[in-house]
């Protein structure tokens, strides 16, 4: 038995390798390097993101959103390092790092998996902040990478059909199973490898590789973390969120993995909908 899960898996990582998971960018692994200094240094930091003219605009562009809530807005990478703090500063510069590595209007799929994609991370970091469960960021950052692996597989399959929140798996199968026998691997594996690649925390990587399997992680079979484990149910509950308000529906994925994710974020679904009628205003249909 275990010569046969071994078998898989190595099968499954070749499915990996030929797929071609884009490199961690070389200014990402520069800051990360930096960040498990002892004392890192702010200003060499700052002058190495300040360095990407494109990258810099864009983090200072969404710095200066409403998503964070600045009264002083910031005018440099610097001033963006000493308001949010360098942690928080790293989690934003690596998504826009993701974006840049697979951006939209390269077809219909993709744009549609990246409205998909921030609308739930916000959702995510604003439930954070309702129920008092994670750190907002922590929570936008891991849904914002929670289904990184589609875009790869996008790519790399040209009849792969992305499971987006509110399309139903066919035949009611798990997305894990349904992928995994349609493409002989499944995008929550090819995410966990690109979030280890990019050097993302252990825990994040494993809850990517796990948030599909709910019965597994509420069990503890899956060895997930409970901040994790509360991520990974807040973006479940995003995604449910979003799905009502922008299709009238309920979610598929939402009937398989609500019981996880109220036992997960200790609440009701009668609290889940008030605070989707508090969202609504902030997210339209």
């Amino acid at each position: 038995m275990e010569q046969a899960i071994e078998g898989l898996d190595r099968e499954a990582e070749q499915i990996i390798a030929d797929i071609g998971i884009p490199p961690c960018p070389a200014i990402l692994t520069k800051l990360m390097q930096e960040m498990r200094n002892d004392e890192p240094d702010f200003a060499k930091l700052g002058r190495l993101i300040g360095g990407d003219v494109s990258l810099a605009a864009a983090m200072l562009k969404t710095v200066n959103s409403p998503f964070y809530g600045l009264r002083t807005k910031a005018t440099s990478v610097q001033q963006a390092l000493a308001l949010l703090g360098l942690r928080n500063v790293a989690q934003l510069v690596t998504g826009l790092l993701l974006r840049d590595a697979f951006p939209g209007g390269a077809s219909e799929l993709m744009d549609e998996y990246w409205e998909s994609s921030a609308a739930i991370a916000q959702i995510s970091a604003t439930l954070a902040q309702e129920f008092k469960c994670v750190q907002r960021d922590e929570a936008y950052t891991f849904a914002l990478f929670r289904d990184c692996g589609m875009p790869p597989m996008m790519v790399s399959f040209k009849d792969y059909q992305p499971i987006f929140p509110g399309t139903k798996v066919p035949h009611d199968a798990s997305v894990i199973d349904y992928e995994d026998e349609a493409y002989g691997i499944n995008h929550a594996r090819v995410g966990s490898h690109l979030a280890k690649t990019w050097l993302l925390p252990e825990d994040i990587c494993q809850a990517i590789l796990w948030h599909h399997q709910y019965a597994a992680v509420q069990a503890g079979v899956a060895g997930i973390s409970p901040a994790s484990s509360r991520n990974m149910a807040l973006a479940l509950a995003a995604e449910a969120v979003y799905v009502k308000s922008k299709m009238g529906t309920n979610s598929a994925e939402w009937r398989k993995g609500a019981g996880f994710a109220l036992e997960t974020l200790a609440i009701s679904q009668t609290d889940l909908d008030d605070a989707a009628v508090r969202l609504s205003r902030e997210f339209p249909q």
